[in-house]
């Protein structure tokens, strides 16, 4: 039986996870992840799939975060109807998470269809309903860690933990006498909620995740990152504006929530009002009680009297005219959700205190808030950045170069071939450089494909597409923003009117020109 391998997302990029594996007549998926991040990525979602969905014989989900799991349900929707084998805490979390998904795509397809200013523009449609969310739950086949399992004809599989969030998995594949390990997502050192990462030694192939391949964080631990929140909080109570946390619905929420239910019991931190202004988090702490966690006592942790979990639209515009409160609101990198409303209402406070505890993507709104703009654009607003920033690295659910290091280290010997993905370029291009000896590296880029043997190194069989892979460098959109946003400004340091007009003129040329290039093919055509 030949085995091969084919990157359909998360390859030089840390979005839209999907990995096709080909065992002779067998085909099956490790994740179907959402890209997201700047348009030109999420542009990648409305493309046709890389492979034949009619193919595709069964899905393997390494957990639930969406850039994993949410375009399962555009999946189903054209016409997949095999097994998705997840882990049982998986499967609790994405119920909710793809319903919410389902929900966001209909919600800003109608808007976008509503918009004055692109009524001349192309009608967009949702990626997917709620009823193709559900399609996926029907579809869903669970099974425990280290658990041996059949996902289809000649394959076997099974679960290792990967420590990062609930239900997060390792994924181990024998097929045709080649054994693989995809790491999923990785967790580090300080989790209060999740085990440490295991995982079998000695297997031909590894796929490894970049995201911090090229970053290491301060040694801490759990102590420690809750001395750096206390200190947070304590200095934007004194500021006297809000502080407001950008945050994931899974694992990053809890996790916040049970160090700030330490500090207020244990006395070191006076107890305030603490908002949960998502309702999928909501939804997903109730998982995370319901699951029994070590140190939550039995869940309980989670209905703090601090803590206030918001519903509805209206609760969560009352906020706004708050001061002083600790408001959690998704997304974690602020490309949607109700913290876009927040951030609108508080960047221009310096008062204001915005706190980042997670990953922010490259062209993401909270990159480009996090590493120091002064003017930002949401929702259509020009809003200038007055707020305090701050940032804590080791609330990540993702394990720092030294932590994946180890990871690496621990599956050793690789007799085949170790391939670094899920990552930007420079965090792949460093941990490859670290790596070195370790194994033969391979760095692939979307859509490549490679031939798999036993105790043998890779064989590239397909190049990348380098359409789908400039989609993943850096946005122009994310350009256009910073350059509307001080355009005005820079017009006016221009102390003659006609100087001014002399520039619009010029800058209008170059639009032009730009233009002629574009149409001269097709008259000389």
């Amino acid at each position: 039986m030949s085995l091969d391998i084919q990157f359909h997302g998360a390859a030089q990029t840390v979005t839209g996870s999907c990995t096709e594996v080909i065992a002779g007549k067998s085909c099956l998926l490790i994740d179907c992840g959402l890209f997201q991040g700047p348009r030109s990525l999420e542009h990648l979602n409305h493309q046709p799939f890389g492979f034949d969905v009619r193919s595709i014989d069964a899905v393997i989900l390494s957990h639930a975060h969406i850039d994993h799991s949410g375009l399962l349900p555009r999946l189903a929707a054209e016409g997949y109807a095999g097994p998705i084998w997840m882990t049982t805490p998986t499967r609790d979390l994405i119920g909710y998470m793809l319903a919410d998904a389902a929900r966001i795509q209909v919600s800003d397809a109608r808007h976008h269809n509503l918009r004055r200013d692109r009524a001349d523009g192309r009608r967009h449609d949702p990626l997917y309903t709620p009823l193709d969310a559900e399609r996926v739950m029907d579809l869903v086949r669970t099974t425990g860690l280290e658990q041996w399992f059949e996902p289809c004809d000649g394959v076997r599989a099974r679960f290792w933990d990967a420590g990062h969030i609930l239900g997060a998995a390792s994924i181990e594949v024998e097929a045709g006498g080649v054994s693989l390990l995809f790491s999923g997502d990785l967790g580090g050192k300080i989790a209060s909620l999740e085990a440490a990462p295991r995982g079998p030694a000695g297997v031909d192939h590894v796929i490894c995740e970049s995201t911090y391949g090229d970053r290491v964080r301060p040694p801490a631990d759990l102590l420690q990152r809750r001395q750096e929140l206390k200190a947070v909080i304590e200095a934007a109570r004194a500021a006297g504006g809000n502080l407001i946390i950008p945050v994931f619905a899974v694992e990053r929420t809890q996790e916040l929530l049970l160090d700030m239910a330490t500090l207020f019991d244990t006395g070191e931190l006076a107890p305030q009002a603490v908002f949960i202004d998502s309702p999928l988090a909501t939804r997903v702490t109730s998982v995370f009680a319901s699951n029994g966690i070590d140190g939550t006592d039995d869940g309980a942790v989670f209905s703090h009297s601090a803590f206030h979990f918001t519903e509805t639209s209206a609760e969560s515009m009352r906020l706004n005219a708050m001061s002083g409160a600790i408001i959690l609101a998704g997304s974690g990198m602020c490309e949607g959700g109700r913290v876009r409303h927040h951030l609108i209402h508080n960047l221009a406070r310096p008062d204001s205190t915005i706190l980042f505890v997670g990953y922010q993507a490259r062209g993401t709104l909270g990159r480009l808030i996090s590493e120091g703009a002064n003017r930002v654009r949401i929702s259509g607003h020009d809003v200038a950045v007055r707020a305090q920033i701050r940032s804590i690295d080791t609330y990540s659910a993702h394990a720092d170069r030294n932590d994946l290091l180890s990871w690496i280290e621990a599956r050793r010997p690789i007799a085949g071939s170790l391939f670094l993905n899920h990552g930007e370029a420079e965090a792949i291009a460093s941990l490859a450089l670290a790596c070195a000896g370790k194994a033969d590296i391979r760095c692939p880029s979307i859509g490549e494909r490679y031939h798999l043997a036993a105790g043998k190194p890779a064989q590239r069989t397909k190049t990348g597409d380098p359409v789908l892979q400039g989609a993943v460098e850096h946005d122009w959109q994310n350009d256009y923003a910073d350059f509307s946003l001080r355009l005005k400004h820079e017009l006016e340091a221009i102390t003659k009117p006609a100087d001014r007009r002399r520039a619009i003129a010029e800058m209008w040329r170059v639009l032009t020109a730009y233009q002629d290039k574009r149409e001269r093919p097709r008259r000389h055509g």
